[in-house]
């Protein structure tokens, strides 16, 4: 029977899995855990083909327990009863570990209906999980199990990882296998640091590979022609997608263009320009504000542009859009002033509208000649003063002035105006 390269060769012991040695290197607190035998419930989170499937198999062997395989997005109530059912019979004495692939898609019912049996370690569940685990998986499984993460592959990782199993798949077959310069390179870069992805290009590699001077020769060709596109790492409702939304945003705000400009190539490969464009229309009013407040008609221009263009073309508007704003002096005045003054909106500090700046909704009664309020165009430089807030926030100070030179400007006019200067 036919079973995938990644599959056959994955490996067997904690020493023949490549990266994550922050958790399984000789003082990694999870390899600690899987040499003491005594296996605790534990949550592996991290992104696709980074060896959480292979180290919670590795791991179930050191157990005395049968090891049992779910994966949520195809699984529900019916098999989690069938492993229950299991519990203190012959076929699970001493009860199960239960490995849960993408229990992220397991609803809080399927997720509590675990939880007697782990509460009582008739199961012990390791479940993976490409989405933060505070997010999506319920408190009450979380707080039984201890998050280990796994981080992507670097390319020497991956490049370790196909080397063994050219290494087994020419000792299987007896065959020599050649390979140009650079290939196995350029695979574990193009791969994204996902080793199941390098395996899969490599096993294609392989069933297509022509007859060279030594052996199957593997060319670059070859390898540039199956890894198109393939180190993208992108799911519009997933971790990946809201972590490029904070790198552009953050890479904006920090007045970097050429991260910028990479982050937002990562929107456009995918085809999100919606997600992009809402990013660069925040980012005119958030992180460049008042500093140049024409950053907003600007950055607008450029995304209907964007938006009336469509992918590929929209990259240029986009493009110059986000270099535009990184390279622009930055203000966050505006957005503390409204977030504070929301904050306090939402504290219940707020009070009656003071009389004065009431609507006269009152004219032909009288009570308009009691509303008291003084217009602004009526005094030199169109100010007067006068209370606006309620009396409960009436020295209440949400916005101050940025440093940048627009705001220092309009700070100097209304100082000398009110008799500050």
């Amino acid at each position: 029977m036919y079973r995938p390269l990644a599959d056959e060769f994955r490996p067997q012991e904690l020493d023949e899995v490549t990266g994550q040695a922050h958790i399984l290197g000789p003082d990694g607190m999870l390899r600690r855990i899987a040499d003491s035998g005594h296996i605790p419930n534990m949550i592996f989170y991290g992104p696709s083909g980074t060896g959480k499937t292979t180290v919670a198999s590795i791991i179930a062997r050191r157990t005395n327990r049968p090891l049992r395989r779910l994966n949520a997005t195809t699984a529900g109530l019916a098999d989690i009863k069938a492993i229950i059912q299991d519990l203190d019979t012959l076929l699970a004495p001493e009860g199960v570990l239960l490995y849960l692939d993408e229990i992220q898609y397991f609803n809080k019912k399927q997720q509590q209906s675990l939880l007697e049996f782990i509460e009582n370690g008739k199961i012990t569940l390791i479940a993976a999980t490409t989405e933060n685990p505070y997010f999506c998986v319920f408190n009450a499984i979380l707080s039984r199990s201890t998050v280990f993460e796994f981080k992507p592959l670097t390319a020497e990782d991956v490049k370790k990882a196909m080397e063994r199993v050219l290494r087994l798949l020419s000792e299987r077959d007896g065959v020599s296998i050649d390979l140009e310069d650079g290939v196995l390179d350029y695979i574990a870069s193009a791969c994204g640091g996902d080793a199941r992805k390098s395996l899969n290009t490599l096993e294609l590699l392989y069933s297509t590979a022509r007859p060279g001077a030594e052996g199957l020769l593997f060319t670059m060709e070859d390898a540039r022609a199956v890894t198109q596109r393939s180190a993208m790492r992108y799911d519009r409702d997933g971790d990946e997608h809201f972590d490029i939304l904070s790198a552009l945003m953050k890479s904006m705000r920090g007045s970097d263009p050429d991260a910028a400009v990479h982050y937002l190539a990562r929107f456009l490969e995918t085809g999100d320009l919606l997600g992009a464009c809402r990013r660069i229309l925040c980012s005119a009013s958030e992180d460049i504000g008042l500093a140049y407040p024409l950053a907003v008609p600007i950055v607008k221009a450029c995304v209907d542009s964007a938006l009336q263009l469509g992918l590929p073309e929209a990259r240029l508007p986009l493009a110059e859009a986000v270099i535009f704003l990184a390279t622009c002096p930055k203000s966050n005045t505006g957005c503390m002033a409204i977030d504070q003054a929301m904050a306090d909106v939402r504290a219940g500090k707020a009070g009656p509208i003071p009389r004065h700046l009431q609507n006269v909704h009152a004219d032909g009664t009288g009570f308009e000649r009691e509303q008291g309020y003084l217009y602004p165009h009526n005094y030199p430089n169109r100010w007067v003063q006068q209370q606006y807030l309620p009396d409960t926030l009436k020295n209440a100070r949400y916005y101050e002035y940025g440093d940048n030179k627009t705001e220092q400007a309009a700070k100097k006019y209304w100082d000398l105006v009110k008799g500050q200067g």
